[in-house]
C-alpha cells in the first residue's frame, strides 16, 4: 500500500539529500537492521505479512478518506506557507498494524502518544480503537487541524502544543541538522505531566535518516515493555518493544 501522493520526505530522498529505502524485505534478519543491534533493550516484533490485506471497517475508511482530502487541500493552499516537516503516513496500514497490537494484546497499559501528530489522524485512529490517546504537534496550525480531526473522528485525543522529545533527548542525535531538533517549544510532557515512560504504545514517523535515532530516544526514555511503531515507507511499519 503506497502514498497516493509522494511526500516531503520521499522527495528529498529521491533528490540524493538522505538515502531511502525503497525496497525493505518483510523479515529483515538482526543484522540487516539499519544499527538496530546497537539498541539491544528493542526486540522488533513482527506483524503477519498479509496484514495489508485486512479489510477496513467502512466507517474507519470513510474517515480515513475524508482526512486525507483534508490534508491535500491543506497542502495545495497558495496563500500560506508549506509546513516541510508534515506529511500524511500510510493510515490505512498504521490502523490495521495499531488494530492487531490491540487484538493480539500485546500492551501492557493502555496510554498512547503520537510524536508530532499533524493532522492526528493516527492518534484519532488509535482512540477509536480504545486507547487513551495524547498527540503532540509543535505547529500551531497543524494543531488546528488535529482539532477538527478529533471532532470528526468524534475521538476524545488529547492535543498538546509541545516538543515530543524528552528533555535531554537531543542528545541522541547523531546529527545536529535532523529536523525533529530544535522546535522552540515547551516540552509536552512538563506539560501533561507525564514522562515518555507512563506511555504503553509510542507513534512516530521520522524523516529519513532520523529512524534509528528515534529508536534511541524510545530505548532510553520509553517504558519497559512498551511498544514503539515507527513508520519507515511505503508498505513498512515497524514494531519494537522495549526490555
Amino acid at each position: 500500500m503506497s502514498h497516493k501522493r509522494r511526500s516531503h520526505r520521499q522527495l528529498a530522498a529521491d533528490q540524493g539529500r538522505i538515502p531511502f529505502p525503497t525496497e525493505i524485505p518483510e523479515v529483515l534478519p538482526a543484522r540487516s537492521r539499519p544499527r538496530a543491534d546497537r539498541l539491544p533493550s528493542l526486540r522488533r516484533i513482527e506483524p503477519p505479512r498479509q496484514l495489508d490485506q485486512t479489510p477496513l471497517d467502512p466507517e474507519i475508511d470513510r474517515l480515513i478518506a475524508h482526512s486525507r482530502a483534508r490534508i491535500q487541500a491543506f497542502q495545495d493552499r497558495w496563500d500560506q506557507p508549506q509546513i516541510e516537516q508534515f506529511v500524511a503516513s500510510d493510515f490505512e496500514l498504521v490502523y490495521r498494524v495499531l488494530a492487531w497490537i490491540v487484538e493480539q494484546r500485546l500492551l501492557t497499559g493502555n496510554r498512547m502518544v503520537e510524536w508530532g501528530c499533524g493532522f492526528a489522524v493516527v492518534a484519532a485512529l488509535g482512540s477509536r480503537l480504545g486507547l487513551d490517546v495524547t498527540g503532540i504537534e509543535a505547529e500551531s496550525r497543524l494543531l488546528e487541524q488535529a482539532r477538527q480531526t478529533v471532532q470528526d473522528f468524534a475521538a476524545p485525543v488529547e492535543l498538546v502544543r509541545g516538543n515530543f522529545l524528552p528533555p535531554g533527548a537531543e542528545a541522541l542525535s547523531p546529527n545536529p541538522e535532523f529536523p525533529s531538533l530544535g522546535h522552540a517549544v515547551p516540552s509536552a510532557y512538563d506539560l501533561i505531566a507525564s514522562d515518555l515512560d507512563d506511555f504503553a504504545l509510542v507513534f512516530g514517523y521520522p524523516w529519513p535518516g532520523e529512524w534509528v535515532f528515534h529508536e534511541r530516544v524510545f530505548a532510553r526514555y520509553g517504558g519497559a515493555g512498551a511498544l514503539l511503531v515507527l513508520f519507515y515507507g511505503p508498505n513498512d511499519v515497524r514494531v519494537f518493544r522495549k526490555g
